[in-house]
């Protein structure tokens, strides 16, 4: 799976790459997210798959719960119906903004990105989501490189135990989980490790601990005004690289 998004300015840059490494399209799980600025434009969901140069997008999200965000999801829910998306997601939608959306969607979203860790369960927006089967996507899943987390007892002891490292222990309990994960790492030794946390299984007793580190400590926290603003910050799709 490759995430991008128009604010992330990559989705052109992907697409190089999808094409320089001839791996087969139905190979790649892309996603990528409108952002909130071009919620209210007709052809938001059309010019998404002619940045990275693809067919279809895998996964499409609207960015932030900001601006008319109802009439961006409309757009996913018409491309949806039309084939050109295979599923919708939402990220960072919360309280009165994502109970409106479930109260007034036609289509449940099928995906939510958040910050989730476990030093940040995000329960009550799950919650919310549980009765329609939304599967979290979570970002920041290592609590953004946290030396503190990584150095919890929970994960050196058992990161001891099975030969892994702590993070591969992080990232176990959120497969275990059935959590999806976007860790982000430039450092390539980093990257194999991410990629490589499925030949363990936590205990019980192991994943009990971890879920007991839950502080709802969170390292993103967005101003209700902040949160607005971002439907006011225009982004250049044009300009990507």
């Amino acid at each position: 799976m490759i995430d991008t998004a128009n604010a992330y300015m990559n989705e052109r840059a992907v697409g190089r790459g999808m094409r320089r490494f001839g791996v087969p399209r139905e190979d790649i799980f892309l996603s990528t997210k409108i952002w909130a600025s071009e919620y209210e434009k007709e052809n938001a969901v059309e010019k998404t798959p002619e940045i990275p140069g693809v067919d279809y997008i895998d996964l499409l999200y609207i960015h932030q719960p900001s601006g008319n965000y109802m009439a961006g999801y409309s757009l996913l829910e018409r491309a949806y119906k039309e084939g050109r998306i295979r599923a919708i997601g939402i990220s960072d939608f919360h309280d009165e903004k994502l109970a409106r959306l479930l109260a007034e969607c036609k289509i449940k979203p099928h995906v939510i990105q958040l910050e989730e860790h476990p030093y940040f369960s995000n329960a009550k927006t799950l919650n919310m989501l549980a009765p329609y089967g939304v599967r979290l996507m979570a970002w920041y899943p290592l609590g953004h490189g946290d030396k503190g987390l990584l150095e919890e007892p929970v994960f050196t002891e058992p990161a001891a135990k099975y030969g892994k490292a702590p993070a591969q222990i992080i990232l176990r309990w959120h497969v275990q989980n059935d959590t999806a994960i976007i860790p982000g790492f430039t450092n390539p030794k980093h990257i194999r490790e991410n990629a490589d946390p499925f030949d363990i299984a936590l205990s019980p007793e192991e994943t009990a601990r971890i879920n007991g580190l839950n502080k709802n400590t969170r390292y993103y926290n967005p101003a209700p005004g902040t949160e607005e603003k971002y439907a006011s910050f225009a982004i250049d799709l044009e300009s990507q690289p």
